[in-house]
């Protein structure tokens, strides 16, 4: 028995969907305490600000990094976003144009959304992605070498892509929506984080949907469970369709609970999105604000 199999099958982390469900349910009845403007800002400040369009381009890459920057200026009060997340053909754009300190360049690779495609492509992606700037790569794991069972392959392509991209933080997408079950979500998360993985993150926010607080429930869990095994801390990042205030703050809300405040910093807590910061700067201000 390898490590992969033995820690699927020493996990005690829930692989049941009601009880998932009904944990949640549970976790949320203490989400009202925390609206208020510091966890706001928080949360706004843990934001990787994405922009991952078919019609993105050097020019409007360009202005979407201006933006972060011009925001230091227009909120001088509020700590800026974590990074500004991009296609991996961008993070020399980021890199150039970003002016501010204190926020990270991070890039999709690897053949992402779908993971489909030659290694050594997903090889060459990531290794590009850091040359040009990177601090932070995000890849996906690849369902389809799950559904098969393939194990060694699967945790051998994202262990090549971790020492790729080396000093950079690598996180996996687990595309939970395509996961779908309880237990797939929490074989995905403990594959990934015997994988090196220095962050799980729920979704691409493409072709699947995106994070749930039940995906986010179990993975945390997983994170926990590896820590205490381990002492080793890896992050959490919720992504895909998170676009309010409130939404924003039940991520907090299951990170908290779960993991303690530890995990309440940008090294650990991640929310991917694009229209969310301007729904927590509204919350942080009081009233109506598009800034991004």
């Amino acid at each position: 028995m390898d490590k992969y199999d033995k820690a699927l099958a020493d996990s005690k982390v829930t692989g049941s969907n009601e009880t998932v469900a009904a944990e949640v349910a549970k976790i949320l009845e203490k989400a009202p305490e925390y609206m208020t403007p510091e966890v706001y800002q928080f949360c706004f400040s843990s934001i990787d600000l994405t922009t991952l369009s078919t019609e993105d381009s050097v020019k409007s890459v360009a202005r979407f990094t201006e933006k972060v920057n011009e925001f230091d200026n227009a909120y001088p009060q509020y700590k800026n976003v974590a990074a500004i997340c991009v296609y991996s053909n961008f993070a020399e754009v980021v890199r150039t144009h970003l002016d501010v300190p204190g926020v990270d360049v991070a890039v999709v690779a690897g053949a992402f959304p779908s993971s489909q495609t030659f290694t050594a492509v997903k090889i060459a992606d990531c290794a590009l992605a850091v040359e040009a700037g990177a601090d932070e790569v995000d890849i996906v794991f690849n369902v389809g070498m799950y559904r098969d069972r393939d194990f060694e392959s699967l945790t051998d392509e994202i262990i090549e892509q971790k020492h790729t991209v080396k000093n950079a933080k690598l996180k996996v997408i687990l595309e939970t929506g395509a996961l779908k079950t309880a237990q797939a979500i929490k074989e995905a998360s403990i594959l990934s984080l015997w994988s090196e993985a220095d962050f799980l993150k729920t979704s691409t926010g493409k072709e699947f949907p995106g994070a749930s607080l039940e995906a986010a429930y179990i993975m945390c869990r997983c994170i926990k469970e590896y820590y205490e095994q381990t002492g080793r801390k890896v992050g959490f990042k919720a992504s895909g369709g998170i676009r309010t205030a409130e939404d924003a703050v039940k991520y907090y809300t299951i990170v908290r609970e779960i993991l303690g405040e530890e995990w309440l910093s940008h090294d650990l807590f991640r929310i991917g999105a694009s229209s969310l910061a301007n729904s927590l700067l509204s919350a942080m201000e009081g009233k109506e604000v598009k800034f991004f």
